[in-house]
């Protein structure tokens, strides 16, 4: 028997998130997005088949050049419409029981004082089902959206969400002590003010004076998620993330991936099992290799291209144009996300990747045809080779997730590949067996840092 994988649902409140011209399907309702309904639905029918979260990406800008055209934007519908979905999780918390909750958020979009404040505000509603996924932006119009002249450059955006995450550290870990939390009606005295501290944060970016406004949630600090895979971003995953999202091309790659950030984790002090690993991936299931088949074929008939090239953001003129696809990744400036051509170049060692094969790859690699027992066998690879669970990446919605729980989840039951009923407690605790950031992790040396007896020799910094 295996180890049972944990199963997210990859999703965004938007009409073409990762698969897409998907939306253009009868079948699909995708394009439902802005009805709550919709996503009640689909939190049903997930907790349903015990999955352990949904994942929530987000944007906060368009893809492709600075000042670019975005007609094949609009008309892909790619991530334009779209909806944010840290309000969307309050709705999601009060219907349901057990199912993680996870959104996605940059450094530029929201200040770490108002956004430690929203995600404590969810983590108390939902009873500490909240994930953060934190992000750095790929997106030149994302940084213009909020007053910058351009993106900061690659690197020095790890810099900032360092800070970042320093502050909100601070916010969710020390401001306030344990038991700080009265409500003692008879002496009317509802908290502590000795066991409750402003921060003091002065920082290259930040100055937060604090306390952070709410009380300590069931997490505090909720679940951290990272999707970064360049090298700046797996030292700041190895750093910060406890769970990290990847889309590796095959499980040899993964395994390497998930080698080298575990072997920095420990560097920094973590127990490198203290990091879990999802791969995102899309399932095409069959009861028979002819359901496979035409169940892909008729996944790839709506597949868009264009969709891909342009959610891609590489090889896109200003004017709307693009490079020939025999262009190598290598020779086009990149200050995006720089781990899918990474992961693809470990992908192809023969010769350096081009635009064609950054398609092709989105197109046809990132999913599992098969029955249920080929499935649960390349799972059982993915697995071996070191993932924690997947990230299932849905063609069309509720469809693809509604196939899972009916053809699929029995045989990885059985196989004991996915779980029979979910843990109590919070997300951390379904996943790590504790509430609580480990002693470990940077963010616990805040614990007791602004106390007054401790103050005067905590000096705590990230």
């Amino acid at each position: 028997m295996s180890k049972p994988l944990f199963f997210n649902a990859f999703l965004m409140n938007t009409g073409s998130h990762i698969q897409h011209g998907q939306w253009r399907h009868p079948d699909a309702r995708q394009a439902e997005f802005n009805d709550v309904r919709l996503w009640i639905d689909v939190a049903k029918t997930l907790e349903e088949g015990l999955f352990d979260a949904m994942f929530f990406a987000d944007v906060s800008g368009l893809y492709g050049p600075a000042g670019g055209q975005y007609v094949d934007n609009v008309h892909e519908g790619l991530q334009i419409p779209s909806s944010d979905p840290t309000v969307l999780l309050a709705a999601l918390a009060v219907v349901t029981r057990h199912i993680g909750l996870a959104t996605t958020s940059n450094m530029m979009q929201n200040h770490p004082f108002n956004f430690a404040r929203q995600l404590s505000t969810l983590d108390h509603i939902s009873n500490g089902r909240i994930a953060w996924n934190i992000v750095t932006s790929t997106q030149e119009n994302a940084a213009r959206n909020f007053g910058y002249r351009a993106l900061t450059e690659h690197d020095a955006r790890y810099d900032w969400a360092d800070e970042y995450l320093e502050v909100v550290y601070k916010l969710w870990e020390g401001s306030w002590d344990d038991g700080a939390l009265l409500k003692d009606k008879a002496g009317g005295r509802f908290s502590d003010p000795a066991r409750i501290h402003k921060i003091h944060h002065d920082g290259a970016r930040y100055k937060v004076e604090g306390p952070h406004l709410p009380s300590p949630s069931p997490q505090r600090t909720p679940l951290l998620f990272q999707a970064g895979g360049s090298e700046r971003g797996i030292r700041f995953a190895a750093r910060h993330a406890e769970c990290q999202f990847i889309v590796t091309p095959n499980p040899e790659v993964a395994q390497d991936h998930i080698s080298r950030t575990r072997a920095l984790a420990a560097a920094t002090g973590r127990d490198p099992q203290d990091v879990k690993f999802f791969q995102g991936l899309s399932l095409v299931i069959g009861r028979d290799e002819a359901e496979v088949r035409a169940k892909e074929e008729d996944y790839l008939r709506y597949a868009s291209v264009t969709g891909f090239l342009t959610h891609a953001s590489l090889g896109i003129l200003p004017d709307g144009s693009r490079l020939p696809d025999d262009t190598r990744l290598i020779d086009i400036p990149n200050n995006g996300g720089q781990a899918h051509v990474e992961w693809l170049r470990r992908a192809t060692p023969d010769r350096e990747p081009t635009l064609a094969d950054l398609a092709n790859g989105r197109i046809r690699r990132g999913y599992i045809a098969g029955t249920p027992e080929q499935i649960a066998d390349r799972l059982g690879q993915w697995q071996a080779a070191g993932v924690d669970g997947i990230n299932v990446i849905n063609w069309r919605l509720p469809g693809s997730y509604e196939e899972f729980n009916e053809l699929l989840l029995p045989t990885l039951q059985r196989r004991g590949l996915a779980k029979t009923e979910y843990a109590e407690g919070t997300l951390r605790h379904k996943l790590f067996g504790r509430d609580r950031l480990p002693d470990r992790h940077p963010g616990a040396r805040y614990r007791g840092a602004f106390a007054p007896a401790l103050a005067a020799t905590a000096g705590p910094s990230a």
